[in-house]
């Protein structure tokens, strides 16, 4: 229950059992508000170096705060709007420009000022009254101060929470635009030069829980993060580092039991569509890989997703690989089909071809240099296959 002074309420000034300190009270307000404007321009470095503006609203809030005592002051029975009182002159915008701690040190500077005028202000045998009461104020004060801080937070954070939502969704679905960028930036967003779109099943629950066990995991890992739940997908826009896998298994925890795909490394905000996409591609040919690893790389799954109808995937692996051994001459694609197709035997690849052991050996090494891609390793034999049965039916295309 609201304290308030030993006195019972009687109306008008006059009839007041403080009348005398309420006149007192009332006459120094002006006097007061001065006073504490005075104090915080000489104790408060933050204060000095505010624009006028924010200055003049401060004073205000100063003001409306000692008039909001001596009216409370007059009726202290009746519950009173404190935060609408003193904080309602000001825009809502002020939150913004002042933290809570400076607003605790405003209002702590214009109590202290009114508590050192308690002596001059009451009436003979009012000092403890009028000191009870400015407790009691002081802890409405207070209270007041972390429900309007708290509001704006929340208010704040709805915000933030749709505009995420709004830049996510648009990488997510390729409309990403300067609009995106804008929104991004006021996310604060810093466009680092490397960003890496992570995917996977959302857990079950709150998705506001799940998106802020994101954000501690990126501030562990020393990334920013733009992430949200859209459906059952959990989608990470990473930004900060080069490694992909690196920056899956960072940010891995709150992602559901299930595969995790990182996307390749694009250069900005508008460029993480293209990762999104590889990333979205990848995890729905996840299927068709039961063993991969995970967190698992989008360009790992070439295979599954070419195989799944992705032309981006089908495109990447006839340009990567194909075209650049079909460049380095004909006897480098033959000697890998003729690998491929001897079991990936040395000797049966020799045989076939007339050559010797070694120079096979020598040609594969070359496949290896040329496209990243491993003839000897099971998994990278599979993708070098697929690649050339498409970069085949691509060049029987081009055929007149």
């Amino acid at each position: 229950m609201r304290q308030s002074c030993p006195v019972p309420d009687t109306g008008s000034a006059d009839a007041h059992p403080h009348a005398a300190t309420l006149r007192r009270l009332e006459k120094s307000s002006g006097r007061l508000a001065a006073n504490a404007i005075a104090r915080m321009d000489e104790t408060l470095p933050w204060y000095r170096a505010m624009p006028p503006e924010n200055r003049s609203w401060i004073g205000l809030v100063a003001q409306a705060g000692i008039a909001a005592f001596t009216e409370w002051f007059r009726h202290p029975e009746t519950p009173q709007a404190i935060s609408t009182d003193v904080f309602g002159t000001a825009p809502r915008e002020l939150t913004r420009a002042i933290t809570l701690r400076q607003t605790v040190e405003m209002v702590r500077t214009t109590i202290e000022v009114m508590e050192s005028a308690i002596d001059e202000v009451a009436a003979p045998g009012d000092e403890s009254a009028l000191r009870e009461a400015l407790l009691v104020y002081a802890r409405e004060i207070a209270f007041a101060t972390a429900q309007v801080y708290a509001q704006a937070a929340e208010a704040r954070g709805a915000w933030d929470a749709r505009l995420e939502s709004l830049v996510v969704n648009a990488v997510l679905s390729g409309e990403a635009d300067e609009g995106a960028l804008s929104r991004a930036a006021a996310l604060g967003w810093n466009s680092p030069e490397h960003v890496i779109v992570v995917l996977g099943t959302a857990p079950d629950g709150d998705s506001e829980l799940t998106v802020e066990a994101i954000r501690r995991a990126a501030r562990h890992a020393k990334l920013q993060v733009l992430t949200g739940v859209l459906g059952d997908r959990l989608v990470v826009i990473a930004g900060g580092s080069n490694d992909p896998i690196r920056t899956a298994k960072g940010l891995i925890g709150p992602f559901a039991a299930g595969p995790v795909v990182a996307g390749p490394v694009v250069g900005d905000l508008l460029s993480a569509t293209r990762s999104a996409q590889a990333a979205a591609a990848s995890l729905r040919a996840c299927n068709a890989w039961p063993d991969a690893p995970r967190p698992v790389l989008a360009d790992d799954l070439l295979p599954e997703r070419a195989m799944a109808g992705d032309a981006t995937a089908r495109e990447q692996l006839v340009e990567e690989i194909y075209r650049p051994l079909e460049e380095a001459g004909s006897a480098l694609l033959e000697t890998l089909s003729v690998y491929l197709e001897q079991a990936s035997s040395l000797e049966g690849a020799a045989r076939m071809l007339f050559v010797h052991p070694n120079t096979v050996r020598y040609r594969l090494r070359r496949v290896t240099d040329v496209t990243g891609w491993s003839p000897s390793d099971v998994r990278s034999a599979f993708t070098l296959r697929i690649a050339l049965i498409l970069g085949r039916l691509a060049h029987a295309e081009t055929k007149p």
